[in-house]
């Protein structure tokens, strides 16, 4: 097929680096989006022969330099990082069973105090696509994707916690050991590795590492200490179940604070102007307002510490 039509017409098909593609697609946005039957199809290329041979473009070829002094675009278009996290933003039959599944893990993982399994419920929790699709909305400003994001992750909060209170109901929980009582306090190194996580989840989906890997490092930020506090609640700690909801909360907005930051600085942002200064507002909103509410969650976990961690456990 491609023979013939090689015959008949010159091919005009060709290779295109993926930090590229953003660039030229938008040329053929800009200059066909009105045309009926218009579409662009983007095809991963597993291997060429012979091997092409680097030919550098000048940028007003791919349409010029980063704006706002962001890096080299060195990451897949915003068309393919949406189409790669928007399933991931919407509440499905695998993210409710795997939600199920890495909640029973972790909460027995906890109750016996080992670490091992802690990490295997970590491995299969599927919190990483909402988060990030969140910090994708906000960074384009995509109201619909963010609201989306949002409701889905409020749901697994949900389902999480219902899962930890009822393992914890039949389960005896000892709110003293280690891996219990280390998700009930907050430090430095807990803020950073959030903040980490975050920066690691937003680079695995721009530019094709592992995601289900970098999952793990999202997950650690959040389903120990959400699990945690279901199981305290379920024993009467309500004291530390608090500090351990509080380090959920700061630990999510610290994933999302990387994340928006990450997306920034590669250069992601709509392609319309229009729609770019609507995005810039957005962002610095939902920055802001984030930013203020990990001020004051930080400042009441440390302030929790005063209390007895025993004084509301029966």
């Amino acid at each position: 097929m491609a023979a013939a039509a090689g015959r008949r017409a010159r091919p005009c098909a060709r290779l295109v680096a993926t930090e590229k593609s953003e660039a030229i697609l938008d040329q053929l946005s800009g200059s066909y989006e009105g045309t009926e039957g218009f579409r662009v199809v983007l095809l991963p290329v597993e291997a060429t022969l012979p091997r092409p041979t680097a030919q550098p473009q000048p940028d007003s070829v791919v349409g010029g330099s980063p704006p706002n002094g962001a890096l080299p675009a060195l990451r897949v278009s915003r068309e393919e990082l949406r189409a790669e996290l928007e399933p991931g933003a919407s509440v499905s039959t695998v993210f409710i069973v795997m939600t199920l599944l890495s909640s029973v893990v972790a909460a027995i993982g906890l109750i016996r105090d080992n670490a091992t399994i802690v990490i295997g419920a970590m491995v299969i929790a599927p919190l990483l696509g909402p988060n990030m699709a969140l910090a994708l909305g906000t960074t384009l400003g995509d109201l619909k994707l963010a609201r989306t994001s949002v409701r889905t992750n409020a749901f697994g909060i949900a389902l999480v916690i219902m899962v930890a209170v009822l393992v914890g109901v039949v389960i005896p929980v000892d709110p003293h050991v280690r891996e219990i009582a280390s998700r009930t306090e907050v430090g430095l190194g807990d803020i950073v590795l959030a903040l980490a996580a975050g920066v690691a989840g937003a680079l695995a989906f721009t530019t094709g590492a592992p995601a289900t890997l970098i999952g793990v490092m999202v997950a650690v930020a959040l389903v120990p200490p959400l699990v945690t506090f279901g199981l305290l609640v379920s024993a009467g700690c309500y004291e530390m179940a608090l500090r351990a909801l509080l380090l959920t909360m700061v630990n999510v907005i610290c994933v999302n604070l990387a994340g928006v930051s990450t997306f920034i600085l590669q250069g992601i942002h709509p392609r319309a102007w229009w729609d770019t200064d609507r995005a810039r507002r957005a962002t610095q909103i939902a920055v802001s307002l984030w930013g203020a509410l990990l001020i004051l969650l930080t400042g009441l976990i440390w302030l929790s510490r005063s209390v007895c961690e025993d004084q509301f456990c029966r």
